[in-house]
């Protein structure tokens, strides 16, 4: 029975003082109580009076005793002896008597009221680990960690821990095999046939069922959304679609799909028939969820791809028709004229119209401007006009395959996609084009759609719809129930029960009042006291300038001057640059898990412990290629087991991914936070977001059109999250460049490392109202770099109130009834996403452009605008306030010039054809930027402290204004050498290069 999945560190730990106790446990722990005195005070020695005491809150501490008592932390002993009024140097004396021990311990366990760990405690515990197991799939490392908490708060002595390994691991194979064969009597034989049907390969076929259907599609076509369709509908034929699995925890059932996503079919075929049928049924459930959604994708990247085309189409003929267009408006202008001219009487204004312009060319003149001229700004139906014939080719399947709802005002749209399938369906009850709902239809596209009275243009009726859909499924309104990201995130919103159980706790922590007239006079109030400071500050605040244009006050901002750097900066930032040793990334990875261990976060895929040797060094490869985007190749060498190029493709597919490189990523922040020069730079609590973009110049439907930043071809966008510490704590992939305020709460929710940050910057176009209404419900602080700001409205909350030469600034007034009426549902709104019930996401996009819930996104939008103009103000006010916004935009942007630098192969283009594998390799270059800024921080640390004892004076605001976002010291390039000297190895730093040397000098140079 495997039980190896303990790491050194924990076996060494479980029962053990690992490290001496803080001044807090020593506190909590080592207290000696009137009772504890009383009892101690019977044994007649003083060492044995001191070894009871030490065992006694061994004992509380632990949850154990020790094999031998005496291997306590010094402090420990001392705590206890200054308050027997002992002499601590008598504790050795302790260890003559073994049989004392066992003796004092029964004493202990009676006072305490401890239980030891017997078949009764091992039931209720196995009771308490099936409980743990039927929510959640821990890894069993953590659920090791969680189990000797458990049975600590209950006061049970530790067993050994092979004994309590042992248990976990029998518990969760049961588990594992319980799943798997509840999972299997739910499948009728003719599922199970469907099932199994996926492994073989058919004859005179090269691919297995399983490897065509999990094969996504990579090409913005309309035959590629064609067959898209028909993969849907392959999926749905397996016929396990129905089977309800909701009582099996989404981490597990992840798990299982990811397994079965990478793994061979004859991987599969080797496993267990029930583990097996459990993990296909698994799998094609999620794979019909994402197949759905692949089509969706491919539906909208071939509508935005069809609009550019006809876009462009119909700027050139519009260019090509313009000489037609002013010779039409020559000949009406001649009409014009005579019609204007009041010496002819209007009797004869027709007959002088027609001799001196002609009926005919009058008649040209005005068919020509009502073909060419375009009495609407949305060029999406004339750009659109000629694409039916393409939109022919996959119609009928989508309609057919894809099932779409809607919010209630999406109503009208998803009448006229029902009636397009009833029309595509035929047969006796097919309608006629006259029942065509017309109410979605908008006025750009009237025209088009309806030329004349009763009659309707079919082909322009159906592109209607489907540019109508586009956006609506964009911003949600519109979502298919069968897909995963293109679901209906309502329908996860705490709700009914649910909420009104939850509601009071997550009012709390979030420190809202449930009474939204408390919180709209809170906000009244802390509006009037921000107005007022502004207004009273005005003659003082020489940044600031009130001007007035066409007709209204607005606000003009001097820009921040750069911020000058004094000689002992600039003498501080060379003298530590010159320090720093050179070093090869390679080694910079294997140097960086010795002191972190950032590798062991990367567990099989099957979440064991692979029995392979040498695994951090073929991780940090593996991750160092990614990185560098170089492949496998650049770092495999075939005389070393670890690095062969057959191992290095194992350990790819089956230890990094997403999670575990988020748990590696953790320890790398974790460990920089710990740093004291990081903390000279930030606690934690600000963080930046920003994008890093790649062109991606393989076929994908992950990839997106911006010829600013792609040019002709296709790109993604790597939003990334920096913290004060320079550290990157989430990233998210997002296909061409989306808007980033979508995805700037993600960040903040999603993220997994112990920094906590309370206030984000970004740039402006991360800006919107909505935006600044979820966060300040969050209890978050958005922050943006603002370039528009002579645009920006500034709201108040009381109409009648005096704010002097405010007044017409602050001239929009906020809607307090939008926002009273709707609080509770903004409290279960923001409870949902704190909880991780709905994606951040998924609920920015509903809530976009005026809101679908119901108003709930207005709403929120119009408390967005009382925090955004208290940030306003406070951005105006604040000289120092805006440079710290600036400070820490531009460190998210140095970061971005390390990764740029890393990620130098294939011309630093992007070749990953699936969304995974672009989260994986970019998810591995913020891995490996973390680890740079990590050895730069630690090194530059000892750097100053080298000054400082060579007589330097090193001041405080000067180390605050130091980066570690350096790189000109790494060698990136070359062979590849993952050995390390075996001084550094056991944990020693390298030394520190030498000043005056010339090659200090050299690197300096840019």
């Amino acid at each position: 029975m495997p039980v190896e999945f303990l790491s050194d560190e924990q076996a060494a730990r479980y029962g053990r003082y690992h490290t001496d106790p803080t001044p807090e446990q020593l506190t909590r722990y080592f207290y000696l109580s009137e009772q504890d005195h009383a009892l101690i005070a019977g044994r007649r020695r003083d060492h044995n009076k001191l070894g009871f005491a030490v065992q006694l809150c061994t004992l509380r501490f632990l949850g154990t005793f020790l094999s031998d008592p005496t291997f306590v932390p010094a402090s420990a002993v001392q705590t206890l002896a200054t308050q027997l009024h002992l002499d601590s140097t008598v504790f050795p004396d302790y260890r003559r008597r073994v049989s004392t021990w066992y003796e004092h311990q029964t004493v202990i366990l009676t006072y305490t009221r401890h239980r030891p760990f017997d078949n009764f405690q091992a039931f209720r515990l196995i009771r308490w680990l099936y409980a743990q197991l039927a929510v959640s799939t821990v890894r069993p490392s953590v659920l090791f960690d969680l189990t000797t908490a458990h049975l600590v708060s209950q006061q049970v002595v530790l067993p050994g821990v092979t004994v309590l390994a042992r248990l976990i691991a029998r518990v969760r194979e049961r588990v594992s095999q319980q799943t798997f064969e509840g999972l299997t009597r739910r499948l009728t034989r003719e599922q199970r046939a469907n099932l199994e049907a996926l492994l073989w390969l058919p004859e005179g076929q090269r691919l297995t069922l399983l490897e065509v259907l999990r094969t996504s599609p990579t090409r913005v076509t309309s035959p590629a959304l064609h067959a898209a369709t028909q993969r849907v509908e392959q999926i749905r034929a397996v016929g396990v679609g129905e089977v309800n699995v909701n009582d099996l925890p989404e981490s597990r059932q992840a798990l299982l799909a990811r397994h079965a996503q990478t793994a061979w079919a004859q991987t599969l075929q080797r496993m267990g028939e029930e583990r097996r049928l459990a993990t296909l049924l698994i799998f094609v459930q999620h794979l019909e969820r994402t197949a759905t959604d692949d089509v969706l994708d491919l539906f909208d990247a071939l509508m935005t791809t069809l609009a550019l085309k006809g876009e462009a189409k119909r700027r050139q003929e519009r260019w090509r028709t313009l000489k037609d267009l002013d010779q039409a408006a020559l000949v009406l202008q001649d009409a014009v004229r005579v019609l204007l001219d009041t010496d002819i009487p209007e009797g004869d204004i027709r007959q002088v119209v027609f001799g001196q312009v002609g009926e005919t060319r009058l008649r040209e003149a005005v068919s020509t401007v009502w073909e060419l001229a375009s009495e609407d700004d949305d060029p999406a139906p004339q750009a659109l006009s000629g694409s039916y014939t393409t939109v022919r080719r996959f119609l009928p399947a989508l309609l057919s395959v894809i099932e779409l709802a809607g919010t209630p005002s999406a109503k009208p749209l998803l009448d006229a996609w029902k009636f397009l399938q009833r029309m595509e369906a035929g047969g006796r009850g097919k309608p006629r084009w006259s029942e065509a709902p017309r109410t979605f239809v908008p006025r750009s596209w009237e025209r088009r759609v309806f030329p004349l009275r009763g009659e309707v243009n079919h082909q322009a009726y159906t592109l209607c719809v489907l540019e109508r859909l586009q956006q609506a499924i964009k911003r949600r309104e519109v979502f298919a129930p069968g897909g995963e990201r293109y679901a209906d995130p309502r329908s996860d919103l705490l709700q009914g029960p649910a909420w009104e159980a939850a509601r009071d706790d997550l009012s709390r922590a979030l420190s809202r009042s449930l009474d939204p007239g408390m919180e709209l006079e809170l906000l009244r109030t802390e509006l009037g006291v921000a107005y007022r400071e502004v207004e009273e500050n005005l003659t003082h605040n020489t940044a600031l300038n009130l001007e007035v244009r066409e007709g209204h006050t607005r606000v003009n901002l001097t820009p921040l001057e750069a911020q000058p750097e004094p000689l002992t900066l600039l003498h501080l930032r060379e003298q530590v640059g010159r320090r720093l040793p050179p070093v090869d990334l390679a080694a910079l990875l294997l140097e960086v898990h010795t002191f972190t261990g950032f590798a062991g976060a990367f567990t099989h895929l099957t979440d064991g412990k692979a029995q392979v040797r040498d695994l951090p060094l073929s991780v940090c490869a593996v991750l160092l290629a990614q990185a560098c985007n170089i492949g496998l190749k650049a770092v495999a060498r075939a005389e070393h087991p670890a690095l062969t190029l057959s191992r290095l493709s194992w350990v790819q597919q089956n230890y990094v991914r997403a999670d575990t490189m988020t748990g590696a990523n953790a320890r790398l922040v974790d460990a920089q936070a710990e740093l004291p020069l990081a903390q000279s730079w930030g606690g934690g609590e600000v963080a930046s977001a920003d994008g890093l973009r790649f062109v991606v110049p393989v076929r994908t439907v992950s990839a997106g059109w911006n010829s600013k930043y792609f040019g002709a071809q296709r790109g993604v966008t790597y939003y990334n999250f920096t913290s004060d510490q320079f550290t990157g704590f989430h990233g998210i992939v997002v296909p061409g460049t989306l808007r980033d305020s979508l995805f700037i709460l993600a960040g903040l929710l999603e993220q997994q490392t112990r920094l906590d940050p309370r206030e984000i910057m970004a740039d402006t176009h991360g800006y919107s109202d909505v935006v600044f209404g979820l966060f300040t419900l969050l209890g978050y602080r958005f922050s943006p770099r603002l370039a528009d700001l002579a645009d920006q409205r500034f709201w108040r909350l009381e109409k009648d109130a005096d704010y002097g030469a405010l007044n017409d600034l602050s001239r929009h007034v906020v809607n307090e009834r939008r926002i009273a009426e709707h609080w509770e549902d903004m409290l279960r709104l923001a409870g949902s996403l704190k909880l991780g019930k709905v994606k951040a996401t998924a609920v920015m996009r509903t809530l976009q452009r005026g809101g679908s819930l119901s108003g709930l996104g207005r709403a929120v939008a119009e408390l967005g605008r009382v925090e955004k103009t208290l940030y306003l103000l406070a951005y105006v006010q604040d000289e120092a306030y805006r440079r710290r916004i600036l400070v820490q935009l531009n460190r998210g942007e140095g970061r971005h010039a390390v990764a740029r630098a890393v990620f130098h192969g294939r011309k630093g283009e992007l070749r990953q054809r699936y969304r995974e594998g672009m989260e994986d390799q970019l998810g591995a270059l913020g891995l490996v930027v973390n680890a740079i800024v990590l050895w730069n921080t630690r090194y530059m640390g000892v750097a100053l402290s080298d000054l400082q004892r060579s007589g330097t004076v090193v001041n405080d605001e000067d180390v605050a204004r130091l980066s570690p976002l350096l790189h000109e010291h790494v060698n990136m390039l070359g062979r590849y050498d993952f050995t390390l000297p075996d001084e550094i190895a056991s944990g020693q730093l390298r030394p520190l290069r030498d000043p005056d040397s010339s090659e200090a000098f050299l690197a300096q140079i840019p």
